[in-house]
């Protein structure tokens, strides 16, 4: 029996998130394009920013980004890498409180200001029950992370077209997740006065059944949802001991393994 690890909800093997920083006033506008399309994104915010000139307010954060997810990206924005450790820990759990008392849910993921971080960040991050955090360095693929600390992106906004379009004609030859990853800033798109990238990348990647649009967290969860399978020596049998339906293949056809239960795999 071959058993893989290769699915997303509802058997897909594709997914695309989005992921912005900064918590510029041009978040408002972007999350109304998400929402008309259907996509979701996670925005990485300063809660130490809200209220200054051409950031959002803090009373509109869970409105706002109802839908999405809401993440940290330290509270004042420093290089965490040349900060002593009080205040890599002072950055990150400041900002993890102000945030969470905002939206009323944990957060366990961020983005690394200037995209900037060494071994005794991320060792710190793990110490302050940080799941994941997002890179900018695009490596211009599809795979999935290696490591969720140092989570590198597909691509920076200007190239989704691009990178959107080699997606869609994933054809692919072994079986195996593939995930769109997007990354940038609002800010950019009206500096830049290239909103139509929105709208253009939306039409092109939305409403596909064959691709799940999910936040960063919701990736995370479920694949430590599959991670937390329990499988007989023969591979017979499988209990998922989790609040989250997961997939697999079994023999290369989809199985739905539903939360809490056990399935008995037939050969």
């Amino acid at each position: 029996m071959n058993i893989r690890f290769d699915r997303f909800p509802n058997g897909g093997k594709k997914a695309v998130t989005l992921s912005f920083d900064d918590g510029r006033e041009y978040d408002r506008r972007l999350v109304q394009l998400f929402n008309r399309y259907g996509l979701k994104g996670t925005f990485h915010l300063n809660s130490g920013f809200f209220g200054r000139e051409s950031y959002i307010e803090a009373g509109e954060v869970a409105e706002l980004f109802h839908g999405h997810e809401v993440s940290i990206h330290t509270t004042h924005h420093p290089f965490l890498e040349q900060s002593p450790q009080e205040q890599i820990i002072y950055q990150i759990v400041q900002d993890r409180q102000a945030l969470e008392t905002l939206v009323r849910y944990p957060i366990r993921g961020m983005s690394y200001p200037f995209g900037t971080y060494n071994g005794a960040v991320m060792e710190q991050l793990r110490s302050l029950g940080i799941e994941y955090a997002r890179t900018v360095s695009s490596h211009g693929s599809f795979h999935m992370p290696e490591n969720w600390l140092s989570w590198h992106p597909t691509c920076h906004h200007k190239d989704m077209l691009t990178y959107a379009d080699q997606f869609i004609s994933i054809e692919h030859r072994h079986s195996r997740m593939s995930l769109l990853y997007v990354w940038g800033h609002s800010y950019e798109f009206e500096g830049d006065q290239n909103w139509e990238l929105v709208d253009r990348f939306a039409e092109k990647i939305s409403g596909r059944d064959d691709i799940w649009y999910a936040t960063n967290a919701e990736i995370v969860a479920y694949m430590q949802a599959l991670k937390a399978l329990r499988f007989t020596v023969d591979g017979s049998i499988v209990h998922n001991p989790t609040a989250s339906d997961v997939w697999i293949s079994v023999n290369d056809e989809p199985a739905q393994v539903k939360a809490g239960s056990m399935l008995e795999l037939h050969r």
